[in-house]
């Protein structure tokens, strides 16, 4: 629950210290960010909670008539009534203090509707893009070359169109002085831009003499604290919308000597058929003289069998 109002909120793993806390804070984007059921409940308790308020307001001034007295529920919905301009007739404001509260309540009614109003339509409004990301990053020879690979894909119906994605490398380095810092690389992808993205897309970096990673192994992933930041932005077909994804890879996520099971197989009649339950399947592949890793532990997924047929979509 503390997350939804936190005006950052860290990656897992990091710790923010030191924060100036604000009580404004920046609660447009909270709300934003919270589900649905809390921002209806805060409304709903908002609601009830100024209506209490003004009927302990209409009980110290005495001036309802109509109201039973010593009943503070009549008092409680009498407010209600006025707060949400019903107005049945039975209960009504007598004397100048009870005129003056009613005045007040019908003013922070009407910025209550309007707020509540913005907050709901700007939650409609705002388009959540649903892409996926693998639970893993898979490094196995392509054609020879070691190739760093992971999937993603759309969880819509419709497309994303103009499709853009990026990866950041960050890693430890040392400087000439001993100063321990946190450089980021730019990955050069085999394609960075797709013209529509549907259910699937493989990202690939071939690591090449040229590639930030040349030379590197599981060891040394462990020990550099190797990092990948993924970013995925592209125009929502049916709303025109931007959208925006990422996804953040540590090192234990990283599997040497797999690639991603394939998804597209050829059905009867050819038929193409794309199984969504393979999206974050990985198989081993098999060392060579080049790439002398082992099958890893395949940890948190499964090991996909080999099906005759089946094509990889990359």
């Amino acid at each position: 629950m503390g997350l939804f109002f936190s005006r950052n909120r860290p990656e897992p793993g990091i710790e923010i210290r030191g924060l100036r806390w604000s009580f404004g804070g920046d609660w447009y984007h909270t709300i934003l960010r919270t589900p649905w059921w809390f921002v209806l409940l805060v409304i709903a308790g908002t609601f009830m909670g100024l209506n209490f308020v003004f009927a302990l307001g209409y009980r110290l001034t005495g001036g309802i008539a109509g109201a039973r007295p010593g009943h503070f529920s009549d008092l409680f919905f009498f407010s209600v009534q006025t707060m949400g301009t019903i107005g049945y007739g039975s209960m009504y404001p007598a004397g100048l203090g009870a005129h003056l509260l009613v005045t007040v309540q019908a003013l922070v009614g009407i910025l209550l509707v309007a707020l509540s109003t913005g907050i709901v339509f700007a939650k409609f409004s705002v388009v959540r893009a649903r892409a996926r990301f693998a639970n893993d990053v898979v490094i196995c020879p392509v054609n020879g070359v070691p190739t760093v690979m992971f999937r993603v894909g759309h969880e819509r119906s419709s497309f994303i169109v103009d499709v853009t994605t990026r990866v950041i490398l960050t890693r430890t380095e040392h400087t000439t002085e001993g100063v321990l810092m946190y450089r980021s690389y730019d990955l050069k992808l085999e394609r960075d831009h797709a013209v529509a993205l549907s259910r699937t897309w493989m990202v690939m970096h071939r690591i090449t003499p040229e590639s930030p990673l040349s030379g590197a192994t599981p060891e040394s992933f462990a020990k550099d604290e190797i990092e990948l930041t993924v970013t995925l932005s592209g125009t929502d077909e049916t709303s025109g919308q931007l959208l925006h994804a990422r996804k953040r890879y540590l090192d234990s996520q990283v599997r040497w000597g797999a690639r991603h099971a394939d998804m597209l197989s050829e059905g009867p009649g050819g038929l193409f058929i794309l199984d969504m339950d393979c999206f974050d399947q990985i198989v081993a592949t098999e060392p060579t003289a080049t790439f002398p890793f082992p099958a890893p532990r395949l940890a948190g997924a499964e090991r996909a069998p080999e099906k005759s047929g089946e094509r990889q979509a990359i």
